[in-house]
């Protein structure tokens, strides 16, 4: 566990790149029920597991960054889903890499605080990708599954670091909590020494992720129609994870319906509906 600010961003990427990832208890589950019918029978293919695992951001960054090294060896481009990083790396490879997975629940067994932190995220993260593949699906982007995934993982760092320095984390979730006004970003500088949203480039583009998944993860190309996508879902799930009449939804929702509302090329009426819809 950390429990010092590291003294940079290079050093946090460091740290963290060889970090083992633990992940949900219920994938720990599906991954080894998957396993016995494999072995019994066979049956198992790369869009069960991938339904099965594809929940849980966690487990999603361990296969794709597992792939993505294996296919750096190999000097091939890695898979942009996790479907077809299961495909790349085969069926019983992956219960072999996979035999020995972290359980969450168990690594944090001695921090109630992180592992609430870490279920809040999660369920953000959820939020994020369904509102951000229906966005992608109205606009017809043919890169929706890609968009989705991306959404799941933009705050995999919090995640991490929730993991492997849930003291630090606690500390801003209660700074954050204390002061609606507070920017996220300035917190995560002023505890860490770094932004969170830096620390998950660095990762990623040192895992040899696939372009696409990176490119749709940086705020700073919002330019873009599909990161404004994912940066809009974000956003969003963001802003009501204390539910839509919280003071944080009605102070941010407004520009957030109004910029959903540009991309989509609907009214900001219909965008309000859409989005309250798709919640439901």
């Amino acid at each position: 566990m950390i429990s010092q600010a590291l003294p940079h961003l290079t050093a946090w990427t460091n740290a963290l790149l060889s970090a083992d990832i633990p992940v949900l208890a219920t994938t720990v589950l599906h991954v080894a029920e998957l396993r016995q019918i494999e072995e019994a029978k066979g049956t198992v293919d790369a869009q069960t597991l991938a339904q099965s695992i594809g929940n849980d951001p966690l487990m999603t960054l361990k296969v794709l960054s597992h792939v993505s090294r294996y296919c750096t060896r190999l000097s091939v481009e890695p898979p942009e889903t996790l479907t077809g990083a299961i495909v790349m790396l085969g069926i019983n490879p992956f219960f072999k890499d996979f035999s020995d997975i972290e359980n969450v629940d168990h690594w944090l067994r001695d921090k109630p605080q992180a592992m609430m932190g870490l279920h809040r995220v999660i369920r953000r993260s959820r939020r994020a990708a369904h509102f951000a593949v229906h966005f992608a699906m109205h606009r017809q982007d043919e890169d929706a599954s890609i968009i989705q995934e991306a959404a799941l993982l933009h705050s995999f760092g919090e995640l991490l670091l929730w993991c492997h320095a849930p003291d630090l984390m606690h500390v801003i979730a209660e700074k954050l909590a204390h002061d609606h006004t507070l920017r996220s970003a300035d917190v995560q500088r002023e505890i860490l020494g770094i932004e969170v949203g830096d620390l998950s480039q660095n990762l990623m583009r040192a895992w040899q992720l696939p372009y696409l998944l990176i490119r749709c993860t940086d705020d700073r190309h919002a330019e873009h129609p599909q990161v404004r996508t994912v940066m809009l879902a974000v956003r969003i799930a963001r802003h009501t994870q204390y539910g839509w009449d919280s003071a944080n939804a009605q102070a941010a929702l407004p520009d957030d319906i109004d910029d959903v509302a540009q991309l989509l090329n609907i009214s900001s009426e219909a965008a309000s509906r859409k989005i309250r819809d798709m919640d439901h």
